[in-house]
């Protein structure tokens, strides 16, 4: 049988840090993040489903979904992103259970799912264990100012809009502190790793 690893973070937590590691290992990374991209590339059933309520005017000049122009409708309205999450989110679980299939098919042992709000999609229970990125909300902060040229309040309300990782730290199995090194952060997988008795020679 298969293990099923739910990785998870917060924005800026160093979650595909953490992901660059695995997949160095040679071992399998379904990333919800790049299905998601996919589940709505042209000509896929969730890209039509968005045009049809959003309409066109979200579209780039080669007719791809402007995703910055869709996250701006939907980041500051409730009902819009509910709406935006029933297509999607559907798609993106029916692509990664098509991975993970393909991937036990062909005998390996241990899957990561790469989800970030894997809590807050109430996909916990598509996985056996759950692995956080936590990273403290300060350092957080200053990481997103400093990835997406954000002001303060912005990258602050980015992070209030997920939930908190002293909330998901809780409900983890296991915890990699990622204010640290990457050499650090590396050394905390490898040992998460052994402990669960799934070490890849590295």
């Amino acid at each position: 049988m298969a293990m099923i690893i739910g990785l998870t973070g917060g924005i800026a937590s160093g979650k595909s840090t953490v992901s660059e590691i695995i997949k160095n290992l040679d071992i399998t990374v379904i990333d919800a993040d790049i299905e998601a991209r996919l589940a709505v590339g042209k000509g896929e059933e969730a890209y039509q489903k968005i045009i049809n309520h959003f309409g066109q005017s979200i579209l780039l000049n080669d007719g791809t979904i402007n995703r910055a122009k869709l996250g701006e409708i939907i980041f500051n309205n409730e009902q819009e992103r509910n709406v935006l999450n029933g297509i999607v989110h559907p798609a993106v679980r029916s692509r990664m259970a098509a991975k993970q299939e393909e991937a036990i098919n062909k005998g390996e042992s241990l899957i990561v799912k790469d989800i970030p709000l894997l809590f807050e999609s109430k996909l916990t229970n598509t996985v056996d264990r759950i692995l956080l990125v936590y990273v403290d909300e300060e350092i957080q902060l200053q990481r997103l100012m400093n990835r997406n040229q954000y002001t303060r309040e912005e990258a602050l309300a980015r992070i209030q809009s997920q939930m908190p990782l002293k909330e998901k730290k809780e409900l983890a199995d296991a915890v990699i502190d990622n204010n640290g090194s990457i050499e650090q952060t590396e050394r905390q997988l490898f040992n998460i790793l052994k402990e669960w008795g799934l070490k890849k020679e590295v």
